[in-house]
């Protein structure tokens, strides 16, 4: 009998811009000194645990990278860690909530800018969840034998939406300033292949499973509309850009309400996959969740242990209060980190868990630590589309090297 085609990850890489910024440094870069805007800045901080950050602007809050920089930078430390080039790749799954133009797609923006040869690309648009969405897609076609590997990244620049001068004007509530606290910039990658890494260690892709409710519930986090809910003549599509900016619909708004809602039903899908057998509680041996503050850590923690008494949270791992709220990024970026600094053996098993507040989706992958497979070919063996190699990178990247 034929075995079971499958997927494994590689290579992993992260891009991270700028240096760190502190909790009292934000002001300087975003803006937004004055009494009110500090009272709230402070409160969503004391909430949320995060301590620092990064973002793609200068001291001065001017812009120094494109969100597809960013992304190029992560998926370059991923080739690197894997040792392989971009002309190596057949497939380039790209995540992101918002990219710098508005046509083309983010992918193919972030292909002409990577370089390689010929390859499918794919933009998966969405918020937190749409980098697993991308994972999917790629691991899909590498199962299917239609591509022997591929790369997968989610990145995000939002900060140039978060500065004051977009603020100015607009009467902005919590909903609006609630994220200009929360959200930062980077971006994560994986290379995913048909066969393990034939030297080191790799992750065996076992499922991916991503739901919505949407159909249960109103928009929670939003742009590009006037109200809650999208209606005909009331999108920015339907204004002059300036009416639409002096409405506030290019602001990014969460309603801080529903976000109690968010975790009970993310608990619940967690629950769902226990239920029917695709979450061995038993034999989970690391938890890897994206959360936008560590509230929801704990809310998260209280319902696990009601089902799992023997919890060891050690087994969770957050990057929040160093690296930030990536957004779509921030599970690759803590999956490198996790992959990068943590010991992982054999057989051991990763839950990858991503909520997302946009109208309620979430998304899982399950993930098997294999050893090498020291009789695969080595990467220059399998075909190229092109002789040619990829740039060098110009920027630095953090890469994901494991020994």
């Amino acid at each position: 009998m034929a075995s079971l085609a499958t997927a494994y990850l590689t290579g992993f890489g992260s891009y991270l811009p700028g240096p760190p910024v502190g909790n009292d440094e934000i002001a300087s870069r975003l803006g937004g000194t004055d009494a009110v805007t500090e009272r709230i800045r402070r409160r969503i901080l004391e909430q949320n645990g995060i301590r620092q950050r990064h973002y793609a602007l200068d001291a001065d809050g001017e812009p120094t990278e494109l969100n597809e920089e960013l992304a190029v930078n992560a998926l370059r430390a991923a080739l690197d860690d894997r040792g392989i080039d971009a002309v190596d790749l057949r497939m380039l799954a790209c995540a992101t909530t918002m990219g710098d133009v508005l046509v083309p797609g983010f992918a193919s923006m972030v292909h002409g800018r990577l370089g390689g040869g010929p390859m499918q690309t794919l933009s998966a648009s969405g918020v937190c969840a749409s980098s697993l969405a991308a994972l999917d897609a790629a691991v899909s076609k590498v199962r299917l034998g239609d591509h022997p590997r591929a790369a997968v990244v989610g990145s995000e620049l939002p900060s140039r939406s978060l500065r004051e001068r977009r603020y100015e004007g607009i009467r902005a509530g919590m909903d609006a300033h609630f994220l200009r606290w929360m959200l930062s910039d980077g971006a994560g990658a994986v290379i995913v292949e048909f066969q393990p890494h034939p030297t080191r260690l790799s992750l065996r892709v076992d499922w991916v499973r991503q739901v919505s409710l949407a159909h249960e519930h109103p928009v929670c986090m939003r742009a590009g509309m006037s109200g809650a809910e999208a209606e005909a003549g009331g999108t920015w599509q339907d204004c002059a850009m300036g009416e639409a900016d002096a409405a506030g619909m290019f602001l990014l708004r969460q309603d801080v309400s529903m976000l109690d809602e968010l975790a009970e039903a993310g608990i619940a899908q967690f629950e769902e996959l226990v239920d029917t057998g695709l979450v061995d509680v038993r034999h989970l041996d690391h938890v890897i969740c994206h959360y936008s503050t560590n509230v929801f850590r704990d809310v998260a923690f209280e319902a696990l242990r009601r089902r799992i008494p023997s919890l060891d949270t050690d087994r969770w791992f957050s990057n929040l209060e160093t690296r930030g709220n990536t957004g779509s990024a921030s599970i690759f970026i803590a999956l490198e980190e996790a992959w990068r600094t943590r010991d992982f053996a054999p057989g051991e098993t990763i839950l990858l868990a991503v909520p997302e507040s946009g109208r309620f989706s979430f998304a899982f992958a399950h993930l098997t630590v294999v050893a090498p497979q020291a009789s695969a070919p080595p990467a220059s063996s399998l075909p190229s589309s092109s002789s040619s190699s990829a740039p060098s990178s110009t920027t630095s990247a953090s890469s994901g090297a494991r020994a």
